[in-house]
């Protein structure tokens, strides 16, 4: 439970909220966008606590802005919006660097699926058109290309690796089926309609970066009535794992380094190590303490732009084997529905059970760990908020509880916010 600093001498100040926000946990406000609250204390940096209306809870910072109009104030900076809010300098240009590409052409796993796509809709391919988004070095274009007989191909790129793609398609001698387009998405002009839009859009998480949103404003403009997207279908997956190793490197270490206590610093690892998402994590299939599920299903020719603020899925886990409960791991899968009735649906998996990619998998820590029994449910809810300012980055709040089956009142019921990034 909550309680207030007593020796905090700093006087309230004054927020407006930038969007609406539905509490998710008992000490949480629920708001909406232009409400005015006071802020009492910033006790991190992703979590305040504020009175609105007379109560009192935390609130997500980010959904914050200062109401720095009024003057008895304490002089505070408002959020700069006149910055670009979707970074296309810093993402565009990284994208431009040979060294992401590479990370992504030696991603066998990754690039092999694509060339497996096209390769068994090589015959209904023929004399399709197809856009290839986000073709970064074009290596999908040139699979379409050499694979296919597609009677047009084209190769969108926004960053300045398009100069060389161009030159790659020459060189691999597609010029005649190949066209190489440099432009972002939403300001492209093309020839005319398309029967496949074909991009590997997905991040960390599935979402991060959200250059989904591109391609279903492309999807919108471009694609014929009828026409395919590739990947057709993706899911976010989730387990509840042990993650002993990261544990004891990020907060074991403090017990007694150098034969000294450093303990109290583990609070401080805590908050820092553990607020946020660990990117790049490898989890292990017997790191798994119950069997995975598919928490949110995409279908990228419903799929809508606005649904991509908020989404929601719910879990229930029954653990399989006693272990120790650090916090959940999450990836994705995404499925190509095949051109001809009645095939396969191939898929691309980045779960700990399939070939490793340059993905990995996504590691949400819990503040301290919990041992579990087996036979033990853990359930809940998984929600993947977009950051209303910053649009390429999100916050993915997680609930939940643990019940046995002996067990027969209400189960304490947790939630933490890790933000993606700001």
């Amino acid at each position: 439970m909550h309680q207030e600093d007593e020796d905090d001498t700093n006087p309230p100040e004054e927020f407006i909220g930038l969007s609406d926000f539905t509490s998710c946990g008992s000490y949480q406000l629920s708001f909406r966008a232009g409400d005015r609250m006071l802020v009492h204390t910033k006790t991190s940096a992703d979590w305040w606590w504020a009175e609105l209306g007379g109560l009192c809870g935390y609130v997500p910072s980010s959904y914050l802005k200062q109401g720095v109009e009024d003057s008895y104030l304490k002089q505070g900076v408002a959020e700069d919006t006149s910055e670009d809010p979707w970074q296309d300098e810093e993402y565009f240009g990284s994208y431009g660097t040979l060294r992401l590409q590479l990370e992504m052409l030696s991603d066998r796993a990754r690039t092999e699926a694509y060339r497996q796509v096209i390769l068994t809709n090589s015959a209904p391919l023929r004399g399709k058109v197809v856009m290839d988004l986000g073709c970064g070095t074009g290596v999908i274009s040139l699979f379409c290309a050499r694979l296919a007989q597609p009677k047009a191909v084209y190769a969108v790129e926004a960053s300045s690796i398009a100069e060389y793609t161009e030159t790659l398609v020459r060189q691999n001698g597609c010029e005649e089926v190949v066209t190489v387009f440099q432009g972002r998405a939403e300001e492209l002009e093309l020839p005319g309609r398309v029967d496949i839009l074909i991009s590997e859009w997905m991040g960390n998480c599935l979402l991060f970066e959200f250059m989904v949103e591109s391609v279903l404003q492309a999807r919108d403009r471009w694609l014929r009535e009828g026409g395919m997207m590739w990947p057709s279908g993706a899911t976010l997956c989730l387990v509840p794992c042990q993650a002993l190793d990261y544990y004891t490197e990020r907060m074991g270490f403090w017990e007694q380094p150098y034969g000294l206590d450093f303990t109290a610093l583990q609070s401080l690892a805590q908050s820092e190590f553990f607020s946020r998402p660990r990117f790049s994590h490898l989890l292990q299939p017997e790191d798994c303490l119950a069997n995975p599920c598919d928490v949110i299903t995409l279908d990228m020719l419903t799929l809508h732009v606005t649904d991509l603020e908020e989404l929601r899925g719910q879990f229930t886990f029954v653990v399989e084997k006693a272990g120790t409960f650090h916090g959940f791991t999450s990836w994705f899968r995404v499925q190509f529905q095949s051109l001809e009735r009645d095939k396969t649906t191939l898929a691309l998996d980045t779960g700990p059970y399939s070939e490793p990619t340059h993905w990995k998998q996504t590691l949400f820590m819990l503040d301290r760990p919990i041992s579990l029994l087996g036979g033990e449910t853990v359930s809940g809810t998984i929600l993947l908020h977009r950051n209303p300012i910053w649009r390429r980055h999100m916050t993915v709040t997680i609930q939940w509880s643990i019940s046995s089956t002996e067990e027969t009142g209400n189960c304490k019921v947790q939630t933490k916010s890790f933000p993606m990034w700001r």
